[in-house]
């Protein structure tokens, strides 16, 4: 890749429903608290397994708080006070935790009693020297790629065992595109680590890497466009293609369609289209969806929804996810959004 564009993964939240028992301690965890600054009766939640909003815990009483509870794995979870940022991210296990600090510090606070959580620091402190050179606004930094993947590598290598490893290799295959070497690695865990949230979720991502990697020649595949018309993707030969897809129910899909205006508008002069692939079953939605959101572009749809063929094609289980493929319909990028695809493009067609 001539440009490098990194986006440090945004932990997704997990639930700790596994049946395997990898817990440190079957009594279970608490953490005791004491954080200074907050008021009594401030709350301190974790965030929504499901839906990321804060769920009450307890609240701080004279700058202490205790929560307790059991875990079936060591599990990130998010601590949050007040119900208000900045989060503090924390690796939980079944044992005695103690959370220390002051409100004026918060994201500073000294979290101790969790193995797990130490591990994670750890790994954090080895990837900061070179975060800041690899994010979305940073020129690219071949060194700095380089030394990224190397601490990544390392940390698995060393901590087969440890449930922060997972998120080590997320982080390798994001940056590196390298998914044998990342499937290599994850041979190395441990089965219990495996078998984790990030684990299957790692896993998960590999099998999907594998379908129409970065590389290959796109499947051929047509459907019908708003007027009926049978649309090849194999038509669009000679262009640049975002194949995108989308539905008008999905609203990650509507939230991220003025990026992808955008970067139509300022690229579409520049061999550059998209092709927009829907789950929609109504077709008065889907219409409507594409007129209201500016979508110029050919769109195709069997509407099916979730059953759409050329979804299951190539493996779409959720949405919004997009190929982009070169004149010679080589797959060269997948789900690129925002500021990554602006970044892609201009690299290809500046």
């Amino acid at each position: 890749m001539k440009t490098f564009f990194f986006i440090l993964i945004t932990l997704p939240f997990f639930g700790f429903s596994q049946t395997k028992n990898t817990a440190t301690n079957a009594s279970g965890f608490t953490i005791s608290g004491n954080v200074t600054g907050y008021d009594d009766g401030t709350s301190v939640s974790f965030l929504n397994d499901q839906t990321g909003q804060p769920e009450k815990q307890t609240t701080i009483e004279k700058g202490k708080f205790i929560i307790k509870g059991k875990l079936d794995q060591p599990g990130f979870k998010v601590l949050v006070f007040g119900d208000q940022p900045p989060v503090v991210p924390i690796f939980l296990e079944n044992s005695q935790i103690k959370v220390s600090g002051n409100k004026n510090e918060i994201t500073e606070l000294a979290i101790t009693g969790s193995k797990t959580h130490t591990q994670y620091v750890n790994y954090l402190e080895s990837i900061k020297p070179y975060t800041n050179r690899l994010a979305p606004d940073a020129v690219y930094d071949s060194v700095s790629v380089t030394a990224f993947e190397k601490a990544c590598e390392d940390f698995v290598k060393n901590n087969p065992t440890s449930y922060v490893s997972p998120i080590a290799l997320i982080q390798l295959m994001q940056a590196s595109k390298n998914v044998a070497k990342t499937e290599k690695l994850y041979k190395t865990m441990s089965d219990g680590v495996k078998d984790s949230d990030f684990g299957q979720y790692l896993n998960q991502q590999i099998g999907e890497a594998k379908i129409n990697p970065i590389g290959s020649v796109i499947t051929e595949f047509s459907q019908d466009d708003t007027s009926g018309k049978s649309i090849s993707i194999s038509s669009f030969k000679g262009k640049y293609v975002l194949v995108d897809f989308w539905a008008s129910w999905c609203k990650p899909c509507r939230a991220e369609n003025p990026n992808v205006v955008a970067v139509y508008s300022k690229y579409s002069p520049k061999n550059f289209t998209v092709l927009g692939v829907s789950l929609d079953q109504a077709k008065p939605a889907w219409l409507n969806a594409i007129k209201m959101d500016g979508l110029t572009w050919t769109h195709l749809s069997d509407l099916k929804g979730w059953g759409n063929e050329v979804a299951a094609l190539f493996h779409v289980t959720s949405i919004p996810q997009n190929f982009l493929i070169d004149p010679q319909g080589k797959i060269i990028a997948k789900n690129l959004r925002g500021e990554a695809l602006n970044k892609k493009l201009e690299e290809l067609l500046k």
